[in-house]
Order: C-alpha cells, then structure tokens, then sequence
C-alpha cells in the first residue's frame, strides 16, 4: 500500500464531491491519502458530516502564515541548497508579463517549501494534484526539491483558456502522468504539450457510486433543477432567460442549487423579467439533499459556457433523469442528443428554450426511458470503482491500458 499526498487549491467543500470521492475510494483501497489545500474553503460550503471530516483532516497550507512558509524555505534551503535553487529557478520561469505575474510564482515557492517538507515528514510516496492550475505548480515545485514524484488530474476549462500562463507543458513534461476526465480533456492536454508526452497521459473519468434511483413520480412533474456554482461560466443568466421566454407555458419550476457571486445578479435579472416565481435558489446542500431534489425534479438542466465533465450530470442521470446540457467539452461523450437528453449551443437563449419546451411537452413514459438510458451509460462508463483502480493503477506505477 502506497503513502499519498493529494494537493489541490480549494479542498473540502459541497462542490467538490469528485476529489472527495476519488480520496475516499483510494482510502477503501487501504492507501494512506493526506490531504493539502492552499486555501480554507468558507464556512458556508461544509455541509455535511463527510464535508466536515475532510475538512478536519486537511493540512491548509495559507492557514500556517507567511512568516511560517519563509521560515520552511530557509530550512528547505539549508537542507538541499541545490535543489532548493533549482525549484526557486523553475518558479521563476513559471512567471507570466506583468509586476503580479512575476512575484506570484514566488507564492508558489513558498508554499511549495512547506508541502516539500510534510512530504518527506509523511514519507509520502506520491504527490497527486487535482486541478492543474496553481495547485500544480506548487505540486511541480515540491516535488523538484523533495523528490517525490508528482502527477496532476486536469477538470478544465480554467486549464485549455491559459496554459502558457499556467505552464501546463511544464507540468505535463515534469509529472510522472496527468490524468483528463474526457477524451477531450486529454485531447487539450496534448494540444498544449510535446508530442514525446503524450503516452504518459491518460483518460480516468469522474466517477459515482452506482445508485439506486428513488423512483419519484415523473407523471405530472414540471419541475427542473440546475446543480452548479452561481458563477458567469455556468450559465445560470441564460437560463433566467430561457424561462422567460417561456412564460406562456403551463405553470414550471427550476430549482437552482449552489450559490457563488452571480447569485444577487440572478435574483435581480429573474425579477426584472418577471421570473421570480418560477425560480428557487436554494443555496449550498448536503449531497443527500441534492439527490433528493434532482430525484424529485423530472430534469437537470446545465447551460454551462464552459466545463471540463460534470458529475451533476452522471448524478441525474442516476435517479433516472433526463438533462439538457450545453454541447461543450466532454458533455457530448457521456449525453446523447435524442436519446438521454438534449445537447444545446452554449449561450444560446432560443436553443435552450426550445429544448425547455421540448421536453414540458414530452410524455413522462419518454422522459423516464431517455433517463434510464443515461443511467446504462454512467454504470458503463463513470463507475466510481473502476475508474478509481485506474488511478491506483498509476499511482503504483502501473497503467490504464
């Protein structure tokens, strides 16, 4: 059994139930996963007993102070003074043009002394980090002065709109592997890294516990739910038009769960088009809660601008739902237009209605074949399980293939 450090920028809150998920999975495994966050998540986001515990059990890196951090590097760089100035060196050469893009990857490097030292402290096998962004060059950096080989799982889209600032070549060229959770995941992954990488990088999807739906009655439900941060790339704006449009159908409701900063604007907008009855904002929720509203709702709709694969989605189709979702990034490879749902341009206000509308009109018996097809191709393709031991397959040095 291996020693594990995962490393990731935000850890331990309601939204991000895939990392929690895939910790879990690797403990059941009887691997020993510590968990490092640069930052604490607020308050508001620890909404479950699970949630919390990971909480408690996470090593915050910002939490320890500046002072803190500097007095790991000097410490770092008494300890292995080449490898430390090598790291410093790397940081140096992931800075972007402009003062803040110059400095910050000095953060980085701070922080990165400090996880370099828990890694050997833990006598960590392997660092993984989950989500490539800044989280990865600390993890890339750590790695440099401990030692210790790295590797990173990319979500997108934050990834595929900046690599070079990111230095995602970098990552990629230095990781051990890197892991996409879609075909076009690993296709932006070799887009942005030398051809000579390419065989170190694989495809491990987003996984779920096969669920049993709860079978809530589709007949006579005008019910949709939305499942996602309130933020611009999301999409949620587009949808408040959506329903607008569609004031003249028979009475129906969405339900939005999540919350985040487009939240006062979605309010604002939904009341100047007179929507505001059609609309709940629910705020953040315990999982439990959230597949009891998708369960209880005869949809999902995701109008996303941008994502890498939503769970939310593998999560409806499991309590037997249908979606609508934009056709964008890896949402083609797991719904089927026609056949599990509809797949809709993103940002555009008439598709989405139409779709809305389409399926207001569409017979429950109907709604429930196309969300029981979805289901099929969850359990075949993002089973929590599988997908998991092909991780654990690289973790150990193994493969996918």
């Amino acid at each position: 059994m291996k020693t594990i450090a995962y490393l990731t920028n935000l850890y331990a809150r309601a939204s991000d139930s895939f990392i929690r998920a895939e910790v879990l999975q690797l403990r059941d495994f009887g691997h020993t996963v510590h968990t490092f966050s640069v930052r604490e998540p607020d308050p508001s986001e620890l909404v479950s007993r699970e949630v919390r515990d990971e909480h408690g059990r996470t090593d915050y890196i910002l939490r320890h102070g500046f002072l803190h951090l500097l007095l790991c590097a000097l410490a770092e760089l008494l300890r292995a003074p080449a490898s430390t100035i090598s790291a410093l060196t790397l940081a140096t050469r992931c800075g972007w043009p402009g003062i803040k893009g110059r400095l910050w990857p000095y953060t980085y490097f701070l922080e990165a002394c400090y996880v370099s030292r828990q890694l050997r402290d833990k006598r960590v096998d392997h660092l993984h980090d989950h989500i490539g962004e800044g989280c990865a060059t600390v993890a890339m950096l750590a790695s440099s002065m401990s030692g210790v080989p790295f590797s990173l799982t990319v979500h997108g889209p934050g990834e595929f709109d900046r690599p070079e600032i990111l230095s995602l070549d970098e990552k990629v060229r230095r990781c051990r592997f890197a892991v996409a959770v879609s075909d076009y995941g690993r296709s932006q992954l070799c887009r942005w890294s030398g051809a000579k990488d390419w065989p170190k990088i694989h495809v491990v999807r987003c996984g779920v516990l096969p669920a049993k739906a709860k079978n809530a009655p589709m007949a006579g439900n005008r019910r949709l739910v939305c499942v996602g941060r309130l933020s611009a790339e999301k999409g949620h704006l587009v949808l408040v038009e959506a329903i607008a449009r569609l004031k003249a159908e028979p009475a129906f409701e969405v339900v939005i769960v999540g919350d985040g900063p487009l939240r006062g604007e979605i309010e604002r907008t939904s009341a100047i088009l007179g929507v505001r009855d059609r609309i709940t904002l629910t705020g953040w929720m315990p999982a439990e809660a959230v597949h009891d509203t998708i369960s209880g709702s005869c949809a999902m709709v995701l109008p996303s601008f941008a994502e890498g694969l939503p769970v939310v989605l593998m999560e409806a189709f499991m309590q037997g739902r249908p979606v609508i979702a934009s056709a964008i990034a890896g949402i083609p490879e797991l719904v089927e237009h026609g056949i599990s749902g509809w797949l809709v341009p993103a940002g555009s206000v008439d598709a989405l209605a139409a779709a809305m509308r389409e399926l207001l009109a569409t017979a429950p018996e109907q709604l429930e074949r196309m969300g029981r097809a979805g289901s099929v191709r969850v359990r075949e393709r993002h089973d929590q399980y599988k997908e998991a031991r092909k991780l654990e397959a690289l973790l150990i040095g193994g493969s996918t293939r």
